[in-house]
């Protein structure tokens, strides 16, 4: 095992490199999950980080390594050189969202074919070159259908040839405890010679937990001048159009008046100004989209701040988003929830511990080419 020892408490930490990195939800899932209630003398520190948008890459700096702001490398990825990061911080794992834009099912869905699909290369060239101990690699759950299926085979195949035995799973993290619908593909791989199994966490011992939006929202109630809380100004018609969408309906289902009903023809997107149902867990929360994308009170007329959409991503009220108010709307999308992620990096954690956990069997598995999604 290439894990830092730091020999007077025996503490085996894992320096964790990240590409596409987003603006944090997966490091700060990791402090989490080496904090408290932690019982393994197995952790996870920040190492180095990498995207290609400036803001993101600000608000990772300024929230998770203040103290090294070097360590986060604003750049494209397809430019950048490994040895750059190999010169920051060798590492033991490796995390990376690849961009999602050509595998998710709003698109063209070109998969890896597309302009982003090929992305994933660039994560299988860093494990090739630090051959970290682990991995946890994740993107939309569209991934699963792209190019037929093929896709998805291909870039396990990928990972298998680097020389990691991997564990793919449709993660629903409203089943997790958060506060939100929001289905990913997580992988996380291991690499074959520690003869270290990792199994998917079981959603059980979150099942009581109250996930609905109206909690993660209003309790505690978020200040008035909290950062990233700023009001969207809506138009007088819109709001007009709200008044007539009950909680949980979007514009297509409500019983709107004709000069409020949206002239669209083809497929209809089920999220357009939609509210939220205050008794269940929000919808997905996106990073994109025009109009009718933002998410809506299931109370008020609006849209949600972008201080409620990172409630939302069970981000911290005082983890605060750099840049434009459409720029942070953007990050918290496509962000990973913190608190899904440090449930998964916990399982990590413990499986190099050796400790038993609560879990289930993965919900993705392989035959001819071609995957099948089991029925939990």
């Amino acid at each position: 095992m290439c894990g830092k020892i730091i020999s007077d408490m025996q503490t085996i930490t894992f320096r964790l490199g990240e590409l596409f990195c987003g603006p944090g939800g997966i490091a700060l899932g990791a402090k989490m999950a080496s904090d408290v209630g932690n019982p393994t003398n197995f952790s996870i520190s920040h190492a180095w980080a990498t995207d290609y948008d400036k803001d993101t890459c600000d608000t990772y700096r300024n929230n998770i390594c203040p103290e090294s702001k070097n360590s986060v490398v604003h750049a494209d990825i397809r430019k950048l050189d490994i040895e750059r990061l190999a010169k920051i911080s060798k590492i033991d794992a490796l995390a990376f969202g690849f961009p999602c834009n050509d595998f998710s099912i709003v698109g063209e869905q070109k998969g890896i074919d597309g302009v982003f699909g090929p992305l994933y290369q660039y994560g299988i060239n860093v494990l090739e070159h630090f051959q970290p101990d682990w991995f946890l690699a994740e993107n939309v759950g569209g991934l699963r259908n792209s190019n037929d299926g093929n896709a998805f085979q291909t870039i396990l195949d990928k990972m298998d040839e680097a020389g990691y035995t991997t564990v793919p799973h449709l993660y629903k993290f409203e089943q997790y405890g958060v506060p939100q619908a929001r289905h990913r593909i997580i992988i996380v791989g291991i690499r074959k010679d520690l003869k270290v199994k990792f199994r998917v966490p079981s959603p059980a011992p979150f099942r009581d937990l109250d996930n609905t939006c109206k909690t993660a929202i209003e309790n505690p109630p978020i200040p008035s001048d909290a950062p990233n809380h700023e009001l969207t100004n809506q138009s007088k018609a819109v709001i007009e159009r709200l008044k007539h969408i009950k909680p949980g309906e979007n514009a297509f289902t409500a019983d709107l008046p004709e000069h409020l009903q949206l002239n669209v023809k083809g497929a209809k997107i089920s999220q357009i100004y939609k509210r939220l149902d205050p008794k269940k867990p929000s919808y997905t929360v996106t990073g994109s989209g025009g109009g009718g994308t933002h998410v809506y009170h299931w109370e008020e007329p609006r849209a949600l701040t972008n201080r409620e959409r990172a409630r939302l991503q069970t981000f911290p009220d005082d983890f605060i988003f750099s840049g434009s108010k459409e720029s942070q709307r953007k990050q918290i999308g496509m962000a990973v929830p913190p608190k899904g992620a440090a449930i998964i990096f916990q399982a990590v954690l413990y499986s190099f511990a050796g400790i038993e956990y609560a879990s289930i069997e993965q919900n993705i598995s392989f035959a001819t080419q071609l995957f099948q999604t089991q029925t939990i």
